[in-house]
Formats: structure tokens, C-alpha cells, sequence
């Protein structure tokens, strides 16, 4: 069981505090306990602090065929999705056509050219049973508890085209809506596509919670990352969805099901 960078160094200054606090007490003096209660505080934050950002190993597949899940949690829904809108550009602004939404903010109402290649963010919606097209993503949405293990893991071995910071309209951080309900996915987020050695292109949005203020990526742009490897982590309650092509995806999970990331299958290629 390791920690997860981020919570290393906090991690080891407050168990210091801790133990300076109890060797006060100790060989100096504590007039009313005061000293040992702080002592004792700081010894519980500091195993909050390890319990929160641990890191534990886990079994990663071999199957290529497989797309593990990102994350530890919940599945909150399955959903198979069509883009109809996508981000305009300075030129789109002037067309009179833009969509604003008070969270997501603008939309250009015409998906991209190539939808699945996730150029940028796009607006999708579910599709109705009987008009499935090849163009079709599917989501998985994995809402995480303060419990979960928040370190996330590649699904597949690939490398890093894209990585954009989102948040709401108008708004420099969040909104900071409940991570377990549907509409958090306006959320400030971070949205992450990664291409595999096959051309298949995932998305991945590290999306922010009530609680969770603080999304940490581990990788940049062009980095290669192998099937389960940790690129990233969000603090606190938090979600990650994650979308793939459709076409030729079996999903492998249901809504309420439990995963554990870089080891649990969501898709398998046929």
C-alpha cells in the first residue's frame, strides 16, 4: 500500500508535528494536556491525510481487448451518447447561431466534422433506441466517495493528445455541484484524450465534486502511458466519466456496479 504523491509530503509533516508534539509532552512538560491533545489532533489528521491519498497496487490485465475503468466507485449510468453541439471558434461567435447553457456555458449547435475524434469538448446527447450510428460514443460515469481510492489509471496503453481545464460559465473555479448526481458534469473538470496504439481515441473527464476542489494530473501532453499506469488524481468525493466509440464496444458494467481502477474491465473490442 503506498501514497499517493500529492499526500506524501503533507503526510510526513503532520505526522512530524505529531511526534514533536508528543516528545514535548513527554520530556518537557504539558500543563493541562494541552500539548498531548494537539498531539493526539494532529495524529488523526495525519492518518486521514494517509487513509485519503492511498495508493494501493493492483492487478492489470493483460487482454488488450479490454478497456479498463480510470477510476475507483460507483457506476452511476451507461449511456450511449451523439454529439450535437461542440465549443465555436472566434468565427462561430459572429454566426448568431451560439447556444449558451448557465453551466457548460457556449455551444456551437453542429457537432465536429469527425465527432469521435474529440477534438475538443462537445455537448452529447442520449440516443434514442432503433437511431444508433457508427458516429455514437459510449459514457460510463464512476462517481467516487471520500472512500474510494482517488488515484486514477490509464485504460489503456496509449499516449496523451489532449488535456484541457474546464469550469463553469463565466467562473474561474467550479461550480462545485454533488459528484453523484447527473448535472455535476458541468463541474470544473479536466477532460483528457488519449489515443492507443490501435488509433482508438478515449476521452476521460476528471470532473470536480462538492467536496473536491483540487484535480492533480500526473502527465502532460504526449505522454506515453501503459494499460493502468496513474495519470492523475482528484482530492475528496469526486466522478470520472469516461467516453469511447460505440461501434464495435461491448459495455461490461451496469449502473451501481463497483470498479476498481487500472483492474476492472468497463468495454471489451470485438
Amino acid at each position: 500500500m503506498g501514497i499517493a504523491q500529492p499526500g506524501q509530503a503533507p503526510s510526513i509533516l503532520v505526522t512530524a508535528m505529531s511526534i514533536g508534539m508528543f516528545c514535548i509532552s513527554f520530556f518537557v512538560a504539558d500543563p493541562g494536556g494541552v500539548i498531548t491533545l494537539v498531539g493526539v489532533i494532529l495524529a488523526c489528521l495525519a492518518s486521514f491525510i494517509v487513509f485519503f491519498h492511498r495508493d494501493p497496487e493492483r492487478f492489470i490485465p493483460r487482454d488488450e481487448n479490454l478497456i479498463l475503468s480510470p477510476a475507483d466507485g460507483k457506476i452511476m449510468f451507461v449511456e450511449r451518447e451523439r454529439s450535437t453541439g461542440r465549443r465555436p471558434t472566434k468565427e462561430e461567435f459572429q454566426s448568431g447561431k451560439i447556444v449558451t447553457e448557465p453551466l457548460m456555458g457556449d455551444w456551437y449547435p453542429e457537432p465536429l466534422s469527425k465527432p469521435l475524434s474529440f477534438n475538443t469538448e462537445q455537448r452529447w446527447e442520449p440516443v434514442p433506441v432503433g437511431s444508433e450510428h457508427t458516429s455514437d460514443v459510449i459514457r460510463v460515469a464512476i462517481y467516487m466517495s471520500p472512500l474510494d481510492v482517488h488515484v486514477q489509471r490509464s485504460p489503456r496503453k496509449s499516449k496523451v493528445l489532449a488535456m484541457e481545464h474546464r469550469t463553469g460559465k463565466g467562473l474561474s473555479r467550479g461550480p462545485f455541484r454533488k459528484a453523484s448526481k447527473k448535472e455535476s458534469e458541468g463541474n470544473e473538470r479536466v477532460r483528457t484524450v488519449l489515443q492507443s496504439d490501435d488509433g482508438m481515441l478515449i476521452e476521460i473527464n476528471q470532473i470536480s465534486g462538492a467536496l473536491a476542489r483540487t484535480i492533480i494530473p500526473f502527465c502532460s501532453i504526449s505522454d506515453q502511458l501503459n494499460r493502468g499506469q496513474r495519470y492523475g488524481m482528484i482530492r475528496l468525493g469526486s466522478r470520472v466519466d469516461i467516453r469511447v466509440p460505440a461501434n464495435g464496444i461491448t459495455p461490461l458494467v451496469e449502473p451501481n456496479n463497483m470498479v476498481l481502477a487500472g483492474s476492472s474491465p468497463l468495454f471489451r473490442i470485438e
